[in-house]
């Protein structure tokens, strides 16, 4: 399981806003999100320039899996998961019940 952010969710969008704001008054955009980590003090730029990227997947600007389908993806393959264990129960009881049935019985 992936540990949780260090970040909360509104500094995350703040930065990415930031970002955006400020980003003519730089050279490139690296430059950009270099001094709006430092600014808001973000361990790294790269955890800044995931965050915009992800940001702009999200709004359809670049291509790539948005957050909502990840998401979607995650909660599929976890009930893929359960239904699949769900399977081998039942193959087992199955199994056990058909065995019952061909077992000879004495009657009293």
């Amino acid at each position: 399981m992936a540990r949780p952010s260090p970040y909360p969710l509104e500094l995350r969008k703040r930065a990415v806003r930031m970002v955006a704001e400020v980003r003519p008054e730089y050279e490139t955009e690296w430059s950009a999100m270099k001094a709006v980590a430092a600014k808001l003090g973000i361990g790294t730029t790269e955890t800044l320039h995931k965050w915009v990227r992800q940001d702009q997947i999200n709004n359809g600007a670049r291509p790539g899996t948005t957050t909502e389908e990840s998401a979607q993806v995650k909660a599929m393959k976890k009930e893929i998961a359960e239904l699949r264990r769900a399977n081998e129960i039942l193959k087992a009881a199955a199994s056990f019940f058909a065995a019952e049935l061909d077992r000879p019985h004495t009657r009293s």
